[in-house]
């Protein structure tokens, strides 16, 4: 089970590279995109118009930009594997339109009764994306809009950022009293959150 989600959840063929380099890795729905709930058609794909802005920031700053994200529709079947692909194609070239790229896009298909270790906030996808890419986990950040993201960042060894929008807010005032551990920061939307991550690598400006 554990091959073939990883292997499900693998966007990008490359021989595995020497650890050197932080990367961001950011959630989809909700941090770089409007969370429309099982998003099943591409016509309900809306790109937050702060996000390639964002993104392209990173890209100046030649950091590694990797997409995270759990699709679990695929799974419960409420849409074909082929919708993720598609969405994310539109993603790409949206984001390409306006001068800004990802590196790469990883995603689990598969539902918490899989037990995968693709799912957030297990590891599966972000080491795989560390091996493909030279990415030094220590040195790079989560950002997204569910402690999940968080969490996934905290048990790699990387800082994990918390943006409000999407279920960022809700998910804070619900339940930010007894997270065991707090977010390293909490950012108003992704273009905060770039701030934040620049200033922190010593590039803002």
């Amino acid at each position: 089970m554990q091959e073939q989600a990883l292997a499900l959840a693998r966007r990008c063929v490359l021989p595995e590279a020497k650890v050197s380099r932080p990367a961001v890795f950011l959630d989809r729905d909700g941090t770089i995109s409007e969370d429309v709930g099982y998003l099943n058609d591409v016509s309900q794909f809306r790109m937050f118009p702060f996000a390639a802005g964002a993104i392209r920031r990173l890209n100046d700053a030649n950091l590694p930009v990797i997409v995270v994200t759990n699709q679990s529709g695929v799974g419960r079947g409420f849409f074909a594997e082929s919708m993720v692909h598609t969405v994310h194609e539109e993603m790409t070239q949206q984001l390409a339109a306006a001068g800004a790229h990802l590196t790469a896009i990883y995603y689990c298909p598969h539902t918490s009764d899989d037990e995968c270790e693709c799912r957030k906030p297990k590891p599966g996808m972000i080491q795989q994306a560390a091996r493909e890419h030279g990415v030094d986990l220590a040195r790079s950040f989560v950002v997204g809009d569910r402690y999940g993201d968080v969490e996934l960042a905290q048990a790699s060894g990387g800082r994990g950022v918390l943006v409000r929008t999407g279920y960022g807010d809700e998910d804070l005032r619900m339940n930010g009293a007894v997270w065991a551990r707090q977010p390293d920061f909490v950012a108003g939307d992704l273009s905060d959150a770039v701030e934040w991550i620049l200033k922190s690598v010593g590039q803002a400006g």
